[in-house]
């Protein structure tokens, strides 16, 4: 695309971001167990084994949940997991598929004690143990939570496939409102209450719901620029607020770039004056609250650094990149051109 530089910068918005980095001391051996769980499976060929390792999806749950139980990581462990192989397996898939894969995995989930059919795609029986084994510690309300927004997280994913079949590039809006879905946020952030029983009407009280909204916001705007310079370079670039701007809105990369960080600035701000605001909870789920809503800034901490520190996309010059802001633009496949 003509006018694209040959460099990407990539704004640090976290700098008064007010949770650091932390890591979960069970990590190194409950990331061991989890990965020797869903290896077990052999649910990946060759490319995707290759692809998992590069993910380290132990290191993400552990920094995203970092004072959970051991009992807990193990599940948010195993949550990333599913979402590999999920994802491995419905990324090119036509839209028939994917809806066959949706169907089996949320029967998985609702029946984690029935035995799944021979024949039917492995990832039946790994959703049917991950659920089985979580529910153990779980509370009543986290379950429910959990298994409302995986169903709409799995439909979305059908949503997403529609688009790439028809070479859809939706409008921005649209964009970010299949996005907040298909990143997979709210079932991750129905596993900080494991250990809760909020009320609905705590979890979906306005404030909280738009608290939920700048962080899922947040995630998808940083995955997008972090993950941009992959794509673009396999073709696979459609499904990215990057490729979005530049197309409805007419952008050089460096013009949606800097769009991406005044946005990403303003719901850092907003969700700080958001923070300050009366409580809207019974004073009873007073601990409880101040913990989910610090998991969910400790979400945005986690994916930031996850994104540099694992060699999903930058190999092994993440930490460079993240030292320095800097990358230069990979070139596109051939099919691209």
């Amino acid at each position: 695309m003509p006018g694209i530089p040959a460099k990407l910068y990539f704004p640090d918005v976290l700098e008064s971001w007010p949770w650091p980095r932390r890591i979960n001391p069970y990590f190194a051996e409950v990331k061991v167990e989890s990965d020797k769980w869903i290896e077990a499976f052999r649910a990946f060929d060759a490319r995707g084994v290759k692809a998992f390792n590069k993910c380290n999806f132990g290191l993400l749950s552990s920094i995203a949940y970092p004072i959970m139980s051991r009992e807990h990581l193990r599940t948010g462990c195993d949550l990333m997991n599913l979402f590999f192989v999920y994802d491995d397996l419905t990324d090119d898939a036509n839209v028939e598929t994917v809806q066959e894969l949706a169907r089996i995995v949320m029967d998985a989930l609702r029946h984690p004690h029935r035995p799944r059919p021979s024949g039917e795609s492995v990832v039946g029986e790994i959703a049917r143990q991950f659920w089985e084994r979580a529910i153990r510690t779980a509370s009543r309300t986290s379950m429910k939570r959990f298994i409302d927004t995986f169903d709409t997280y799995v439909e979305s994913v059908v949503d997403q496939a529609k688009d790439r079949s028809d070479d859809r590039i939706r409008t921005i809006a649209d964009y970010m409102e299949l996005r907040r879905i298909t990143i997979g946020g709210k079932p991750s952030f129905a596993l900080l209450e494991l250990g809760m029983d909020l009320p609905d009407g705590v979890i979906e009280h306005p404030v909280m719901e738009k608290l939920t909204e700048i962080v899922l916001d947040l995630i998808i705007l940083g995955n997008d620029i972090y993950s941009y310079n992959k794509e673009q370079a396999a073709d696979d670039d459609a499904h990215n607020i990057v490729t979005v701007i530049m197309y409805h809105h007419h952008e050089t990369l460096s013009g949606a770039m800097d769009w991406i960080e005044r946005e990403m600035r303003r719901l850092v701000e907003q969700f700080g004056r958001l923070m300050r605001v009366e409580p809207f909870w019974p004073e009873e789920f007073d601990d409880q609250v101040y913990e989910y809503i610090s998991g969910l800034g400790n979400w945005v901490r986690a994916n930031d650094s996850w994104s540099f520190e694992s060699g999903r996309y930058f190999g092994t010059d993440g930490l460079r990149v993240q030292r320095e802001r800097t990358l230069f633009l990979s070139p596109r496949s051939k099919k691209a051109l």
